[in-house]
C-alpha cells in the first residue's frame, strides 16, 4: 500500500468496432507502444476511456484485457467510479479478483456529492470491495461537477479508508495540488493529472509521478520535460513543456483529448475506431484540419513511435 507511483501512467483510450461494439484487439499493440514510449502503466476505464459510457460488462472485459499485459513496471489502476455505487463496489471487487494493481474512482457526475463527507463514504464503501488493492480518488471536477476542497478531503479520509492511497488530481490549483502533498509530511501519493502543468507540478511541488491523457500520443516529449528538469535543462524542460502546450491548443478546438486524441491515434497508426454517443466524433473534413495543424508544429516528427 506505500508503493508510490513513479513516472508517468496513461489513461489509454477504449476500442471500438465499426458498429459500436468495444473491440480489445488493438490493446495488445497499444500496450507495447505505450511501453515502448516510456509508459509506466495504465488507468484504465477513466474518462479518456469512455467509462460512464460503458457497461459492467464491458469495463471488466477491458480491464480483463489489460490485465494480459501488466508486469512489474506496467502497473493496471481500473477506474471503478458509477453513478451506481453498487456497479462500483462490483468493479472494485472484480479488479482485485483479476490482479490490477490498484482502483480509483471519480466522484459521481450524477448525483454529486456536496459534501466532503459525502464524497469519503462514497469512496470508502468502493474501496472496502477492494481491500488489498491501493485505491485513488480521481479528482477532475471539470468532468465531475463536484469542486469539494481536496485537503479537507484528505484529512476526512485519513483513517478512514484503510487502502487510501491517494488523489490523481486533474485541475488548476497547484496551490491546492502542493498542500495536499504537504498533508502528513506527504503521507499521501499525489499524482498530477494535467498534461499542460507538469513542469510547473515538478518545481513546484516535486512531483513524482502523473496521470495523463495526451501521454497516448505525446508521451516522449512528457518524459522529455521529466528527464530534463532532472539533469537541470530548463531550457529544454521549457521547451519541451510548450511544444506539449501547442499540442493541447490544438485538441481543444477538435473537442478535446476524448474526441481529437482518439482520432490523433488513427493518425499515428493505432485506429481505436469513433467514441460512443453523446460525443459527437470528428468530420473527414476536421480529420484533414487537425492533421494538418499538427504538421504545422511538427507533431508528428515528436509524437509517439510503434
Amino acid at each position: 500500500m506505500n508503493e508510490r507511483i513513479k513516472g508517468l501512467i496513461n489513461a489509454p483510450f477504449t476500442p471500438f468496432h465499426k458498429n459500436g461494439e468495444v473491440n480489445t484487439a488493438p490493446i495488445e499493440r497499444y500496450a507495447e507502444m505505450l511501453k515502448n514510449n516510456g509508459i509506466k502503466g495504465v488507468f484504465v476505464n477513466g474518462s479518456s476511456g469512455e467509462g460512464y459510457l460503458l457497461t459492467d460488462e464491458e469495463r471488466m472485459r477491458i480491464a480483463e484485457k489489460w490485465m494480459q499485459h501488466t508486469s512489474p513496471d506496467f502497473k493496471i489502476i481500473i477506474h471503478v467510479g458509477s453513478t451506481s455505487i453498487k456497479s462500483g463496489m462490483q468493479l472494485a471487487k472484480h479488479a482485485q479478483e483479476i490482479g490490477a494493481w490498484g482502483t480509483g474512482a471519480m466522484a459521481s457526475p450524477f448525483p454529486k456529492a456536496t459534501r466532503v463527507e459525502t464524497l469519503v463514504e462514497y469512496c470508502a464503501q468502493i474501496a472496502a470491495s477492494a481491500p488489498k488493492l491501493p485505491f485513488y480518488f480521481y479528482h477532475i471536477p471539470g468532468l465531475s461537477g463536484v469542486y469539494l476542497p481536496m485537503l479537507s478531503f484528505l484529512e476526512a479520509a485519513d483513517g478512514v479508508i484503510p487502502n487510501f492511497a491517494g488523489i490523481k488530481y486533474t485541475f488548476e490549483n497547484q496551490y491546492e495540488f502542493n498542500q495536499c502533498r504537504l498533508y502528513k509530511n506527504g503521507k499521501y501519493d499525489m499524482l498530477h493529472g494535467q498534461d499542460e502543468t507538469l513542469l510547473a507540478s515538478l518545481a513546484m511541488c516535486g512531483t513524482e509521478g502523473g496521470i495523463g491523457g495526451t501521454t497516448n500520443y505525446n508521451a516522449r516529449e512528457l518524459n522529455g520535460i521529466i528527464s530534463a528538469w532532472q539533469q537541470g535543462d530548463i531550457d529544454t524542460a521549457r521547451e519541451k513543456q510548450n511544444f506539449s502546450q501547442a499540442v493541447i491548443n490544438i485538441i481543444i478546438k477538435y473537442r478535446g483529448n476524448i474526441v481529437a486524441g482518439k482520432r490523433i491515434m488513427k493518425l499515428i497508426g493505432l485506429d481505436l475506431g469513433n467514441n460512443r454517443l453523446p460525443f459527437q466524433n470528428l468530420s473527414g473534413d476536421e480529420e484533414i484540419s487537425l492533421k494538418k495543424e499538427l504538421e504545422n508544429i511538427g507533431f508528428f516528427e515528436r509524437c509517439n513511435k510503434f
